[in-house]
């Protein structure tokens, strides 16, 4: 986000009381919207419903309003929903809860200094030229500041928002309750699993100590490319509520849609095999699908990656099994993938088969794309939607009770972000040629049709997961 285009700043309400009394005002201002509404459409003559009166435009913008005010889990929340639910939500809401993904409200100098003085000590200021306190991005747990120090390093500064570590279990939990007790979600939304995942993710997001290890893992696995740049940590300068890093530009990755085909079809492959690396070869993703954790870099056609709060490992039996759903699937063999779901654990033997056939169609919808001979246009699909779909129908059936590990839920955030993001870029990839390199592994063998391509494939790995682009600087 460029900074003339951040809102107003406004401080952060730190205390577990302040923002309980956010959260009530903004139910009071809903409830009195609620009635002047009612008493519009009385005096038109009409029988006004309960649900109209909830779902009005002017209840969403002040609930988008409060919650880019609070900041922290509070719009986290707002976020997740709009990303992950968007297409189940009324339209005014839909839209007005997506700003909430790029309108964080960046907090003043006052709080900018008190943060850094505990940080950093009192006289922090004299290790940096003159310190700009407006920020250039603002986001819902952070804010981040470009800022050059004395001995000449050009840096990202990114400062946590106070009381946010403190405040996530109630911050989640409240608004929650706000949001079932307005009826501002429909009933039939089980919001339960995104919660949770808010505060797992921000609990990892909150430890920039954490991230900065992250941070510096990825540059070390990503090494061997010359396709992507990773922000340089500066562990001397980062603690627990600051991180920082070596400042890199570009322009937003989804900015790119005017791009000619290749180049966007190159990005979303670049980002695709990362995914497969990520998931087989190094045991350890970034989960979190926002696009503002990529940017772009056209003269050397570079992509940047940041923001490695919700860098999660996945273990090496997780990574297999995904390997035998992928081949099984590619390969068409039904009963392998049974077995391969049983074995993560989507369903077990008590599982009815018509759940476990719902669990294996949904698989293999989301894996349309792996299972495409030849380029799969993300443009002219809706396969996203479908699956949300799909999903909402399964959840609604009580019977259907089990829970798969968490470990699936970010990896399935990680995978519908990438796809909206290509089909955001209309991008035109052959995903089976970027998989099949990570199938061939001891007792996974790839599907008879698939040896020869396989064959084929292993031997421009490099050149197709991490193009050389020394020739470009």
């Amino acid at each position: 986000m460029s900074t003339s285009s951040l809102p107003a700043s406004s401080s952060v309400p730190s205390s577990r009381l302040s923002r309980l009394a956010r959260l009530g005002s903004l139910a009071t201002g809903v409830a009195g919207n609620m009635l002047m509404e009612g008493a519009r459409q009385l005096a038109q003559g009409k029988r006004p419903r309960l649900g109209d009166l909830l779902l009005t435009p002017e209840n969403a913008r002040k609930i988008t309003h409060q919650l880019a005010q609070m900041r922290g889990a509070a719009m986290k929340v707002g976020q997740l929903i709009s990303m992950d639910a968007g297409d189940l939500l009324p339209p005014e809401m839909a839209a007005i809860l997506a700003r909430l993904r790029s309108d964080a409200q960046p907090m003043p100098q006052r709080q900018v200094q008190a943060v850094l003085t505990a940080a950093w000590g009192a006289k922090w200021q004299q290790r940096f030229e003159p310190f700009s306190f407006t920020p250039i991005a603002a986001a819902s747990i952070g804010q981040v500041h470009r800022a050059k120090t004395l001995d000449g390093r050009d840096l990202a500064i990114k400062i946590q928002y106070p009381g946010v570590r403190k405040s996530i279990a109630s911050d989640v939990n409240n608004v929650a309750g706000l949001l079932r007790l307005s009826g501002l979600l429909p009933k039939t939304l089980d919001i339960a699993p995104l919660l949770q995942e808010a505060k797992n993710q921000l609990r990892e997001e909150a430890d920039y100590q954490a991230e900065g290890e992250h941070l510096q893992r990825f540059a070390e696995l990503l090494a061997d490319s010359t396709a992507f740049i990773v922000p340089r940590l500066h562990a001397d300068l980062t603690t627990k509520n600051v991180l920082a890093m070596s400042y890199v530009g570009g322009v937003p990755v989804e900015s790119m849609l005017h791009a000619p085909q290749a180049e966007r079809d190159r990005i979303i492959s670049l980002l695709v095999g990362l995914l497969f690396r990520e998931l087989f070869e190094f045991g350890l993703m970034q989960t979190d699908p926002n696009f503002a954790n990529y940017r772009y870099e056209p003269r050397t056609q570079q992509l940047i990656l940041l923001d490695f709060g919700a860098t999660r490992r996945l273990a090496p039996a997780f990574a297999q099994g995904y390997r035998q759903v992928v081949a099984a699937a590619i390969g068409n063999d039904r009963a392998a993938m049974t077995q391969a779901a049983l074995a993560i654990g989507y369903f077990d033997a008590r599982t009815q088969p018509r759940h476990q056939a719902a669990v294996l169609d949904m698989f293999e919808m989301a894996l349309t794309p792996l299972r495409a001979d030849g380029d799969f246009d993300f443009g002219a699909t809706d396969m996203v939607q479908r699956l949300r779909k799909a999903g909402m129908a399964l959840g609604l059936e009580r019977e259907f009770w089990h829970i798969p590990p968490v470990d699936t839920l970010f990896l399935h955030r990680k995978l519908g972000g990438l796809y909206l993001l290509a089909a955001r870029l209309q991008a035109r990839v052959n995903v089976q040629q970027l998989v099949l390199p990570f199938l061939q592994q001891p007792g996974n063998a790839i599907p008879a049709k698939f040896a020869a391509k396989f064959a084929a494939t292993i031997q421009d790995r490099e050149s197709t997961l991490v193009p050389n682009l020394a020739g470009k600087f």
